[in-house]
C-alpha cells in the first residue's frame, strides 16, 4: 500500500473532492486545510499578496490509501484537473507498512 499526499491550493478542495469520489480506485480520503510556504513565487496575484503579508498560502491537503498499481491513474486525474483549474501543488508518496480500522 502507499500513502499518497497531495497538496493544492485550497480553492481546489471542492473540485479535488469531487474527483476523488469518481474514481474507483479511492476507496476513502482524509482532506485538511493547511498553511505553507514554499520558496517558488504565487503565481496568482491575491495569494501572492496574502504570502507577503501573512507569510503562509492557504492550501488543501488530501491524504489517501491507494495500491500501488493504481498511483499512477490516480495521479493522471488529478494533474489533469489541475491543469484544467490553472492550479499548482505538489505531492509525495510514502509506504504504508500497516493499516486497519480502530474500533
Amino acid at each position: 500500500m502507499k500513502l499518497l499526499t497531495l497538496v493544492l491550493h485550497a480553492q481546489e478542495q471542492q473540485p479535488l473532492a469531487d474527483l476523488l469520489r469518481t474514481l474507483t480506485p479511492v476507496t476513502g480520503y482524509t482532506l485538511a486545510n493547511v498553511e505553507g510556504f514554499g520558496r517558488e513565487r504565487e503565481s496568482e496575484r491575491f495569494l501572492a499578496a496574502h504570502d507577503d503579508i501573512v507569510g503562509q498560502i492557504p492550501r488543501v491537503r488530501a491524504d489517501l490509501m491507494l495500491e500501488e498499481s493504481d498511483l499512477e491513474s490516480v495521479l493522471q486525474s488529478v494533474r489533469a484537473l489541475a491543469a484544467s483549474e490553472r492550479s499548482q501543488g505538489v505531492y509525495w508518496v510514502t509506504d504504508i507498512e500497516q493499516g486497519g480500522h480502530i474500533q
